[in-house]
């Protein structure tokens, strides 16, 4: 069975980290999210892959390749402009011959894919939507099922008081290739508005997967933060990188850590990163190869990227730094603030409260507090 990844969206909803970056080539746990997605489905024995991809597609292609070095086969279907989810699939069409999986690219899930390919075909169905029970299913498209597990229509973003399920469209499906017929060629187009609802129109059987497996829409900077947090506590399932070098402490290649410094697992540490004298690093926090931790930092559920440098008694709580960035002697990054590629973050300075900083921005010394 072959499967698509529809990757092509910009990631608007993560900025600034996709500012240099496609959102499928952003980290997670020092490797780029679709890795991870690639990695799911060839556990569960699919091996052949289209990535329908658009924005900055060069990032993608260039470290994938054909895939042989991720054990799979990997096909390539760029859309010149975002044709939605509905127009990639069909945009993907001349790659498919048989039943086909499709994947949601900001969706991160370790749901069990053979079991659902199972019940799709116990059921003769045409296509299998998995659902996940959220607690506000309010923010997101709430499908009904009748006693047969069968599809019988979709209420988008509902109020609170038209809420009769919650149990949402969890953006991974099951779909068996002549339903491609109904979906127009070379406009935009998506399965949730237009296949998925003619279906239930047509009568053609759509069925609905239910699984409280792992599920994460991992779209906005929160999120993101989030599904670190699960990785490293184990609350979801992926292959963590590198080797355990202490208790929920794990090496990715050679470190410098001062003898001084105080380490609280669980960490992931890419190869070449020095922790200075008297830092203090608390799980659950990711460091990306290169990085500086200076005398006295403290980290605290922080994700950095690669080569961030930190200056003396800097403190990083619950927020991200992206690639190259610097962050200079007693300044602050708290509070879910979100810092981009090539920043410069002078003496002093307190980012706080979930604040932005958008690549190649310099904040001189004492110049910002929030």
């Amino acid at each position: 069975m072959k499967a698509i990844i529809l990757v092509g969206g910009e990631g608007l909803r993560l900025r600034p980290l996709t500012c240099n970056l496609p959102k499928p080539m952003v980290p997670i746990v020092n490797r780029p999210f679709l890795e991870h997605m690639v990695e799911h489905l060839k556990r569960h024995g699919i091996d052949e892959i289209v990535l329908a991809i658009c924005y900055l597609p060069d990032l993608i292609q260039r470290h994938f390749g054909d895939g042989s070095g991720f054990g799979v086969k990997l096909s390539y279907a760029v859309e010149p402009t975002p044709l939605g989810t509905g127009g990639a699939v069909k945009n993907s069409e001349r790659f498919l011959n048989d039943t086909f999986l499709v994947f949601n690219g900001d969706i991160f899930s370790d749901l069990d894919l053979t079991e659902m390919i199972m019940f799709h075909r116990a059921h003769k169905a045409k296509v299998t939507i998995a659902l996940t029970p959220v607690e506000d299913p309010t923010a997101y498209g709430v499908v009904e099922l009748d006693s047969r597990s069968r599809v019988k229509g979709f209420i988008e973003k509902p109020s609170r008081d038209k809420v009769t399920s919650n149990l949402i469209n969890a953006g991974i499906y099951v779909i068996e290739p002549e339903m491609l017929e109904l979906i127009p060629a070379g406009h935009h187009s998506m399965l949730e508005r237009g296949l998925f609802p003619d279906l239930v129109k047509r009568g053609i059987p759509f069925y609905g997967y239910q699984s409280h497996a792992y599920w994460l829409d991992t779209g906005k900077p929160s999120d993101y933060l989030k599904l670190h947090h699960d990785l490293l506590m184990g609350k979801a399932f992926s292959r963590l990188p590198g080797k355990q070098m202490a208790d929920n402490i794990r090496v990715e290649g050679r470190c410098k850590i001062h003898p001084s410094a105080k380490l609280i697992g669980p960490i992931v540490m890419g190869r070449g990163c020095i922790i200075g004298e008297h830092a203090e690093i608390t799980g659950p926090t990711v460091m990306g190869s290169g990085c500086i931790a200076g005398q006295g930092s403290i980290l605290d559920e922080a994700i950095l990227w690669q080569n961030v440098k930190l200056g003396k008694n800097v403190t990083v709580i619950n927020s991200v730094i992206g690639n190259n960035t610097t962050v200079k002697d007693n300044a602050r990054v708290t509070d879910g603030s979100i810092i981009s590629d090539n920043v410069i973050i002078g003496r002093g300075n307190k980012l706080e409260h979930g604040i932005k900083v958008w690549a190649g921005k310099t904040i001189e010394d004492n110049a910002i507090s929030f």
